[in-house]
Order: C-alpha cells, then sequence, then structure tokens
C-alpha cells in the first residue's frame, strides 16, 4: 500500500482520523480486570474509521497512529507511548485494531450505499467486540499468568461500554454514508465518483 496510491483529500482523511484516535485518548482511562486492561475511548475512534473511510484509508490511520506511538508520543489513552507499550500486557488490543478496521472496512463497504443500520450494528460488534478482544486475549495469554478462562472474562467489564461504542459509531456511520456517499468508492471496487471527483 504506497501513499502515492491516495490522492491529497484521502490523505488528509487518514490524518484526521489518525488525530481522532489520538483525541480520544485525552480524556484517560480506567484501568479494571485481572490483566489491568484500560477501558478508553479510542476503540471508537478505531470503528470509526473502518465504518466511514472503509479498509485501505481506515487501516492505513491505525497504522500511522501506531507508528506515532511507537516514535514515542504519548497518544495512547493516559498517556502512554514508546516502544515500551508494545512489549505490554494489552498490547494484543492495540494490534486488533488494524484487523478490527480491515474487518469493518470490507465488510461496510457490501453494505453500501443503504447501510441498513442493524447490518452496520453487526459489523460493528464483530470488529469491534469479537475482533479485538480475540487478539486482546491473545496478548494476555503471551504476556502475562493468566489463564484462557482469567483472560477471557477480564473483558466482561468492558462489554457494556464497547456496546455503547458499537451504537454510537453505527449511528454516525449512517449519517455520514448518507450525507457523504463515495466515501468508500475504491474499497466497492469502483472508482467512477472518485475519477469524476478529480
Amino acid at each position: 500500500m504506497s501513499v502515492s496510491q491516495f490522492s491529497a483529500r484521502e490523505l488528509a482523511q487518514i490524518a484526521v482520523f489518525a488525530a481522532l484516535i489520538a483525541a480520544l485518548g485525552l480524556p484517560g482511562s480506567i484501568s479494571v480486570g485481572i490483566g489491568s486492561v484500560p477501558i478508553t475511548l479510542q476503540t471508537l475512534g478505531v470503528i470509526l474509521a473502518g465504518a466511514i473511510l472503509g479498509a485501505r484509508k481506515g487501516t492505513l490511520s491505525i497504522l500511522v497512529f501506531i507508528a506515532l506511538v511507537a516514535m514515542g508520543l504519548p497518544l495512547l489513552a493516559g498517556g502512554r507511548g514508546g516502544l515500551g507499550v508494545f512489549a505490554s500486557p494489552t498490547v494484543g488490543y492495540m494490534i486488533g485494531w488494524a484487523f478490527c478496521t480491515i474487518f469493518i472496512g470490507f465488510a461496510t463497504a457490501r453494505i453500501l450505499p443503504q447501510y441498513p443500520l442493524w447490518a452496520g450494528l453487526i459489523i460493528n460488534a464483530v470488529g469491534g467486540l469479537v475482533i479485538i478482544y480475540f487478539f486482546g486475549v491473545l496478548g494476555l495469554l503471551l504476556r502475562t499468568d493468566l489463564g484462557i478462562g482469567a483472560a477471557i472474562t477480564t473483558n466482561g467489564a468492558f462489554v457494556p461500554g464497547d456496546i455503547a461504542k458499537v451504537v454510537v459509531a453505527s449511528i454516525v456511520a449512517k449519517s455520514v454514508h448518507r450525507a457523504y456517499p463515495g466515501l468508500m468508492q475504491r474499497d466497492r471496487g469502483t472508482t467512477t465518483l472518485e475519477s469524476s471527483q478529480a
């Protein structure tokens, strides 16, 4: 995926969503559970990146954010940043963000231009809960002494908040796609609209 493949407008969208994810970490975090996994608003931005920008642009916005964190910028909730975060027990959740965005982006592209809300809710729930939790649990198993049962139940405290994020993201995505159709044209396999706007 080369940067030269993106227009200036697309690069701006990618930058805006990377900044949005960073901004959603500003309120801080609440650490709960055995593995001290932080509850943050940043996963809302991750879900929105896939649901609004699509797989290509959404995933690149996640990778930009992760690269900035790796360079030491304190962009994760709680002001965390630097290479040390990749050795933390919760790194699996952050890795799961990219896979979440890929899934949501490709699946959302299949339900456009209508974007039925029920379908958006299912897609965002699978990406924002199932996929992120899978990688999060995997990270906890690899980085802590937790058993699989304890690693899975650690996520229980996050489910209500994450369901709320899924609902908010789905409503916002539906509104955005109604107001700005064509944001995912390339992910849907067509470039007609983008070509006409170039």
